[in-house]
């Protein structure tokens, strides 16, 4: 688009005129990531820390353009229950009456006669 509107002329017009340059461009630009791949290899085989991990960051950033991805997917990170205090728990333990038990019995029989 950017390309189309710097030449006065539509996207389909640019794709259906200029289609040989921009399959070209898009060559253009994977030998030119690949060239740079490869420097970045060459600085980190000969020790150089800091292309070496440039490089494993541009692996993976390869990879992820590989599956249409432009970040990582994030992780879902297991979500504790929060830790019910005295008092909440009490209340909890209040509203479900353990009916294995005289007093639980009970209070189940009369929670389930009250109308809601």
């Amino acid at each position: 688009e950017r390309i189309a509107a710097s030449l006065r002329i539509t996207p389909p017009s640019l794709r259906k005129h200029y289609f040989s340059e921009l399959k070209y461009r898009d060559v253009a630009r994977d030998r030119h990531d690949a060239k740079i791949g490869m420097m970045l290899l060459d600085q980190g085989e000969a020790g150089n820390v800091a292309a070496t991990k440039a490089y494993l960051k541009f692996v993976e950033r390869n990879d992820l353009m590989l599956y249409g991805q432009t970040q990582q997917p994030q992780r879902q990170s297991s979500m504790k229950e929060p830790k019910l205090g005295k008092k909440e728990a009490a209340a909890l333990a209040a509203q479900n009456p353990d009916p294995e038990t005289p007093l639980g019995d009970l209070m189940a029989r009369r929670q389930q006669s009250l109308p809601n």
